[in-house]
């Protein structure tokens, strides 16, 4: 197994060559087009440049680029807990991404809506000799095909808020040695996968009417006896999607009850479900008087493609799809999207990182486009749980 930060396989000279042409870091990035944050994370060995940049680099040092970049004989191969599901028949050949959480180095298949995300590596090889199959978390062998530390600077968020994939954006473009894998997962299963260590940060939106408060007694409730921290990256506008128009005329949770309206559902475990339940319970419509009530997707996204390609004729959802998709919105309930963070990993660069993009300037204004975003208490904490 490649131990934790072993070297990288491309090692440089930028800094020994900068000093030596009394250039500062930040005159250098100026000089090269980029942030002086970016430099440092070159400097570093941090990841490896674009082969653009790396030409920027020696022309501004007045050298060549082989001057600057030479190759080492670091090992490309390494062990990694495999999350693929229990059974691994057909484990190799497997395209992952690797992410370490903890002391354990992850490797997830690509499957599904990342199938073409680039991927970290291949998996070569079953487990060692005596493992059995199936196991609950097998050790796989990785062809790594990346730089080694970046799945030390990766932070893994699970949940089902699309918005998480414009904050990786966000987070790499300001601190490019880091990035955001975005696992997508209903709020229940985010919280139970974080308690299984499975990632750094959970995402979740679950209304509890009995306090009137979101998140915070499920997250007592799932992960009894954690040190966490729970951090408001937005709120946002929960309802209805419906066609374009509204050609049904529904005009809220009653109209549901219609004969001649369709819905999709989310899963269990999905706070649009928890909140679709509590609309219905105060409409006083029974579940099973609901055509399509058990016509469940996985996603706030095939929930409004649902709706956009006629399967049914709303369900519940965020504003933001709906936009998307160019259907219309019907607002019931504002809530809050919290990121719940294990107190272990709150202080990690990557998870600061996260955090610092999450309160910039230019993610918030790209978020409040989307449409019925607020990220205006984005950062706040809003519980520190002890045990």
């Amino acid at each position: 197994m490649v131990p934790r930060g072993h070297a990288l396989p491309v090692e440089n000279r930028i800094r020994s060559r900068r000093q030596a042409a009394g250039l500062s870091q930040q005159e250098l990035a100026r000089r090269c087009g980029m942030t002086r944050q970016a430099m440092n994370a070159i400097e570093a060995g941090h990841y490896v440049p674009s082969t653009l940049v790396a030409m920027r680099l020696a022309k501004a040092l007045g050298c060549r680029v082989e001057d600057l970049f030479h190759l080492t004989d670091a090992p490309r191969q390494l062990e990694a807990e495999w999350l693929g599901g229990p059974s691994i028949t057909d484990v190799n050949r497997t395209r992952i991404q690797l992410a370490r959480v903890g002391s354990r180095l992850l490797a997830r298949p690509l499957t599904g809506a990342g199938a073409f995300t680039a991927a970290d590596g291949l998996t070569i090889s079953a487990p060692h000799e005596g493992q059995t199959q199936p196991v609950s978390k097998p050790w796989v062998t990785v062809d790594l095909w990346v730089d080694a530390e970046l799945p030390e600077r990766t932070v893994v968020v699970l949940g089902c808020d699309p918005a998480l994939a414009l904050l990786g954006a966000h987070m790499t473009r300001r601190y490019p040695g880091y990035r955001l894998i975005w696992v997508e997962s209903s709020s229940l299963a985010a919280l139970r996968l974080l308690g299984c260590g499975e990632a750094h940060a959970a995402g979740t939106h679950l209304w509890d009417p009995d306090t009137g408060e979101s998140n915070i007694s499920y997250v007592r409730r799932e992960l009894s006896g954690r040190r966490l921290v729970i951090v408001t990256l937005s709120e946002w506008q929960q309802g209805l999607v419906v066609a374009r128009g509204n050609p049904k005329g529904i005009s809220g949770p009653a109209e549901l009850a219609r004969a001649d309206i369709t819905m999709v559902n989310r899963e269990p475990g999905a706070g649009s479900r928890t909140l679709l339940d509590l609309w219905l319970q105060d409409a006083g419509v029974t579940p099973t008087h609901v055509n399509g009530y058990r016509y469940e997707v996985s996603s706030h996204l095939e929930v409004a493609d649902a709706v956009a390609r006629g399967q049914a004729d709303t369900g519940p959802g965020i504003m933001a799809v709906a936009r998307a998709l160019g259907l219309d919105f019907l607002p019931l309930q504002e809530e809050r999207y919290d990121l719940v963070i294990p107190l272990e990993f709150l202080n990690t660069p990557a998870i600061q990182a996260m955090l610092d993009a999450a309160v910039s300037r230019p993610f918030q204004e790209e978020l409040a486009t989307l449409g019925g975003y607020d990220s205006s208490k984005a950062g706040t904490v809003v519980a520190e749980l002890a045990s």
